[in-house]
């Protein structure tokens, strides 16, 4: 037999070389040539690969279902433990919900709260001893725009009616407006031709409101919008008004609508306060399925922020207000609202 180190003598002869005999997994050997041949030492019963651990591939296998049926690819095994055993998602921080307490803040339970409301100047409409007959008006030599949105507005509260200033000061307008039992006086005010600020005063013993307004938008500029309104009294949506001043806003805003809401018209106005900005949107709505529910906008559309809020009507020299915004002393702190 040739050393390990020889060449063998032809070519049929095994061209590897020999090393000492190894023993297969089977117990046999193997024989090449003049020699016999052994494995190389990876495959050597000692160093052969163990069985993978059934409940590790167990678990390995759900992390990949479990994975793949939560949009993962199962080639980074990071994001599919990161997905699966990952702690609970924190609450993000928002401004809301990070908002600094106020102590006007109103309590459902509050007795106080309720025996204000009761004996408000809006106390007449809730207890419905009142119809609401709004009058609207608008500033000296008004605009096509804010004659256009004055009239849109119109179609929006119903009992509503349009009258033009005609140079009147608002004190002989609303002695008048009072004689012909009209509830509330909206005057809407503006500026190079937008509209940009809003009166209003409820009557005959007040409160007056003044609101500035912002991002008015019309019917024809709002898109994918419905049909015209119908005459059917709408359903009115109050949301986040949570202290005293934004209760008292809550309630006059309230009070320009009827009682009662006709659902047949499946219309709903909605003043949604958010850090005390005043959202107004006007949609109609219909049912697709039990739990499906279709909107529509129909429009006008604008913003409202106020400024004041004063006892009685309207008065701007002798007037005594219950709140004015002051902006250099109020608005220190973004998380900090009044509504």
């Amino acid at each position: 037999m040739p050393n390990a180190q020889q060449i063998p003598a032809s070519p049929s002869d095994c061209v590897l070389p020999l090393l000492p005999t190894a023993t297969l997994s089977t117990g046999q050997t193997s024989s090449c040539g003049r020699g016999r041949l052994a494995l190389p030492p990876l495959l050597f019963q000692g160093d052969l690969p163990s069985q993978a651990d059934p409940p590790k591939r167990q678990k390995s296998r759900t992390l990949v279902r479990r994975g793949e049926k939560a949009g993962l690819s199962p080639r980074n095994p990071e994001s599919l433990l990161l997905s699966v055993q990952a702690p609970p998602k924190a609450i993000p921080k928002t401004i809301e919900n990070q908002r600094v307490y106020d102590e006007t803040t109103v309590d459902p339970n509050d007795e106080e709260v309720a025996f204000d409301e009761a004996t408000d100047e809006f106390a007449p409409y809730f207890n419905r001893q009142t119809v609401p007959k709004i009058l609207i008006t608008t500033s000296d030599r008004p605009r096509g725009r804010t004659v256009r949105f004055c009239e849109q507005l119109s179609t929006v509260i119903p009992n509503s009616h349009v009258y033009y200033r005609r140079g009147l000061a608002l004190k002989r307008i609303i002695p008048q407006c009072i004689a012909r039992d009209f509830t509330d006086l909206i005057v809407i005010n503006e500026d190079r031709k937008i509209p940009n600020g809003l009166v209003l005063s409820h009557l005959p013993d007040g409160p007056t409101a003044h609101f500035r307004m912002s991002s008015v938008r019309l019917r024809k500029e709002i898109k994918r919008k419905g049909k015209e309104p119908t005459e059917q009294a709408a359903e009115v949506i109050l949301n986040n008004f949570t202290t005293r001043l934004g209760h008292s806003i809550g309630r006059m805003l309230a009070s320009l609508f009827p009682h009662d809401p006709q659902f047949i018209g499946r219309q709903v106005a909605t003043f949604h306060n958010q850090r005390d900005y005043i959202f107004f949107r006007f949609h109609r709505y219909i049912f697709k399925s039990e739990k499906k529910v279709g909107i529509q906008e129909l429009g006008p559309r604008f913003t409202l922020k106020l400024r004041s809020l004063q006892k009685g009507t309207f008065d701007s020299k002798f007037g005594e207000y219950e709140w004015i915004h002051k902006r250099r002393e109020m608005d220190t702190n973004r998380r900090k609202f009044h509504l």
